[in-house]
């Protein structure tokens, strides 16, 4: 548990570096991008190369820039 809470802050980190939106994003964002980043890429990208915490690195990299580009997208609308 506590392995995928640290595996999903740092994927959520890498998101919102690639994205050049981390600066915006907190600890707990950067873990909750991370957690859906991984779910929605494994689910798009499936489940491919390395794993840490039962999680794809680069598919889970890959979605969660999405979550980053689609929230910010959406929160910068308003």
């Amino acid at each position: 548990m506590i392995g995928s809470l640290i595996v999903g802050a740092i994927i959520g980190m890498i998101a919102g570096k690639i994205t050049e939106k981390g600066g915006q994003m907190g600890c707990l964002a950067n873990i909750v991008a991370g957690l859906a980043g991984s779910y929605v890429g494994q689910r798009l990208f499936g489940n491919w190369g390395p794993h840490l915490a039962g999680m794809a690195l680069f598919p889970s990299i890959i979605g969660a820039a999405i979550i980053v580009v689609l929230v910010s997208y959406l929160i910068g609308k308003k």
